[in-house]
């Protein structure tokens, strides 16, 4: 009979000593939990809690702890089949549930990491740039910065793979980078907390409430400025609630992503894992994803409704020649005139930031200057309003407090640490995609190669020339469009007699698991659809429909195929 794995002795032992002895060995084993936190706690997540925050203040801090749990929920489930079965989840959702959800599954948290793989690099490009090393702040010293980051995270993934000793320096350091993401935001806010202005503790408080209004209309802080806006004000209102609509999307999409799912899993099974691991599984996703996440993400939502929330860029609103510099401020500016002025004239005093390169900076200057001749002070003081914030931004806002150098690091260290610890995880997760539809061994060079598919990110930089934060919101966009797919996998791999056996939830148990996994799907599945009719309308619901309509077909060929049994892997 083969010797019990040191960890799974570990965890014996403490056990029966009791339960601060368990609690003790639940600290020092966890590592998936916290692999999902380095990934959550990236470029998506941070650019969701800063536009939330600029755009609603404090009124939205429910929204991404409410995703977080309803993720951490179904994270929990997923967990529980693969360690009570030890059956990998590609292959048992393919045999025991239907192929053809197990290969929507691989395929969209494939594509799922290429498409967020993009705002990780943009992210750390603008976290070195803008923050940490001014000095190569060119477009020429791009390629060096995003080859040096490409270098590390390619290494950190081959450590990953190196075996038990390179696994442990792996989740440790990712430790230590959510740990210092976690510090770095607390530090803003305590910043500003101890500034003369201090914050609304009230207010703070009162956002944990969820409020359906802070999703259908813009906050009080806008209704001065909308009111003097006059017959205008209704197009900037609906203007304001479709951005924060787009964040809330792409907030939620980033809490739990669709890549998450397939990571943990995956991450445990490698451990070694199995089902006297449960407990453990569950007090990982609480403190190592639930816990940071929410104290990282809720501190930069309150510095950024602090600092930007309802708040005028005097500089750009009165001076054509700062305007200029402001590129998401004229893009809002060049919006409303386009949606007032006849084409002619709209041709004569667009301020499109496209302009500058063909008119020079003087005739550009002096077109800025004429738009805002003919657009009121109130759309001025909006589209200010409205620009899209980047990372140089929020931390510029700290330097009364910290001074100019401390400010820049402290964010950019922050960022940095983001964008390079999510590019890591999502490389890894792509190796496992690639070793596991190919049914290969997790590891090796199938591995590594398929690690490599979601390095593309490093292009993210070059493709994207608008605020870096703003690229992750599109992308998680995209993500929630393809969360649903997880999601009812596992509840119906839950509810699989032929999976699940002796193991499956039984009595009060099965009535809590499927009423919260119902929730969490059914939550995530509404905002796919309204996220498809926003985005991409009529076609993307017949893409829906035709997969949802070939797993229905396969389903029905292979109706009483399957037999009950409990065989793991």
């Amino acid at each position: 009979m083969d010797a019990t794995p040191p960890e799974e002795a570990r965890l014996v032992a403490a056990a029966e000593r009791g339960t601060w002895s368990t609690l003790g060995a639940f600290v020092r084993l966890s590592g998936p939990g916290w692999l999902q936190s380095a990934i959550t706690l990236g470029g998506g997540s941070l650019a969701g809690a800063l536009f939330l925050g600029v755009l609603t203040g404090t009124r939205m801090l429910w929204l991404q702890l409410i995703a977080m749990l309803l993720g951490v929920v179904m994270l929990s489930a997923i967990s529980y089949v693969t360690l009570s079965t030890g059956q990998r989840p590609f292959q048992a959702i393919r045999r025991h549930v239907n192929p053809v959800l197990a290969w929507g599954w691989a395929l969209a948290v494939l594509l799922a990491n290429i498409v967020w793989s993009l705002p990780q690099f943009s992210l750390a490009t603008a976290a070195v740039q803008q923050n940490l090393i001014p000095s190569l702040g060119g477009s020429e010293h791009k390629p060096l910065i995003c080859a040096v980051l490409l270098a590390i995270t390619v290494g950190a993934v081959w450590a990953y793979d190196s075996g038990s000793r390179g696994l442990r320096i792996f989740e440790w350091t990712l430790k230590g980078m959510v740990g210092a993401i976690v510090l770095c935001f607390f530090g803003v806010v305590w910043a500003l907390a101890t500034s003369g202005e201090g914050f609304d503790w009230g207010a703070i408080l009162s956002g944990f409430l969820p409020t359906w209004s802070s999703l259908t209309e813009p906050g009080p802080a806008f209704d001065d400025v909308l009111t003097r806006a006059g017959s205008w004000g209704t197009w900037w209102s609906e203007r304001i609630v479709g951005e924060q609509q787009s964040v809330a999307v792409a907030a939620a999409a980033t809490a739990v992503g669709i890549n998450m799912t397939f990571l943990l899993p995956y991450s445990m099974l490698r451990k070694g894992w199995n089902a006297r691991f449960r407990g453990l599984a569950i007090f990982d996703l609480g403190t190592g994803l639930l816990i940071p996440f929410v104290l990282a993400t809720g501190c930069v939502v309150v510095a950024a409704s602090n600092r930007f929330h309802a708040q005028v860029d005097s500089a750009v609103v009165d001076s054509a020649a700062e305007a200029i510099g402001a590129k998401a401020y004229l893009g809002g500016l060049d919006a409303r005139l386009k949606a007032e002025l006849e084409p002619e004239l709209y041709a004569a005093q667009s301020v499109s930031p496209g302009l500058r390169g063909e008119l020079g900076d003087e005739a550009f200057t002096a077109r800025v200057a004429a738009a805002m001749s003919v657009v009121p002070r109130a759309d001025r003081e909006l589209a200010s309003m409205l620009q899209r914030r980047d990372a140089f931004d929020l931390a510029r806002a700290l330097e009364p407090l910290t001074g100019p150098r401390v400010a820049q690091l402290i964010f950019g260290l922050g960022v940095l640490a983001m964008g390079l610890s999510t590019a890591i995880v999502l490389m890894m997760i792509s190796g496992f995609v690639v070793a596991e539809m190919l049914g290969l061994e997790l590891r090796g060079w199938p591995y590594r190669l398929g690690a490599l598919l979601a390095g593309i990110g490093v292009l993210g930089p070059f493709v994207w020339s608008q605020a870096s934060f703003w690229l992750a919101v599109p992308t998680s966009n995209f993500g929630m469009v393809l969360l649903p797919i997880a999601y009812w996998t596992f509840f119906l791999m839950m509810n699989s007699p032929s999976l699940m056996g002796e193991h499956m939830p039984r009595g009060l148990s099965r009535l809590l698991w499927n009423s919260a996994m119902l929730v969490a799907a059914g939550t995530a599945t509404v905002a796919s659809v309204a996220t498809v009719d926003a985005k991409v309308g009529w076609v993307g619901h017949a893409g829906m429909g035709a997969f949802l309509g070939l797993a229905l077909v396969v389903h029905l060929m292979r109706r009483g195929q399957i037999t009950p049994s409990s065989e793991a892997r």
